[in-house]
């Protein structure tokens, strides 16, 4: 299960430490795309796979499905750690998600986020105090 919260700074070269926890989960490969909310979505082969599964069964027909489909793969990269434990964001995602420096890695059970650290920070100022209003309007929820 990927949880937590991690900060780091991004390198020169625009690669960014996964933690060591994090790491195992993911696996040696798995890819990084466009995300919701102006961060970068980051999933295992076998989450990924499940994903793309899902998204084949949308109507081509449904314009919104066919922009959905061109936004999330198009930005998809299939990426692996490095011996230092670090990943390489390309300049494409690091631009859509206004990454330049202090980052935020956060698991969200089947995925990793990762965010610019003032837009990770706004939307957690927020998004805190809707949080208690928005678990009270989750029906399956029970906590």
């Amino acid at each position: 299960m990927l949880i937590g919260e991690y900060r780091h700074t991004l390198d020169s070269k625009g690669r960014v430490i996964i933690p060591a926890k994090l790491r195992e989960e993911l696996g040696e490969r798995f890819v990084m795309t466009k995300g919701l909310d102006g961060c970068l979505f980051v999933y295992p082969l076998s989450e990924w796979e499940t994903i793309e599964s899902k998204l084949r069964k949308l109507p081509m027909n449904k314009k919104d499905a066919r922009t959905f489909e061109r936004f999330f793969f198009s930005g998809a990269i299939e990426c692996e750690i490095d011996n230092q434990g670090r990943v390489l964001i390309p300049q494409n995602l690091r631009e859509y998600a206004e990454i330049a420096d202090e980052v935020i890695i956060i698991g969200v059970s089947t995925r990793l986020e990762i965010w610019s650290q003032n837009k990770w920070e706004n939307y957690s100022n927020e998004s805190e105090f809707t949080y208690e209003d928005i678990a009270e309007r989750l029906e399956d929820i029970d906590l």
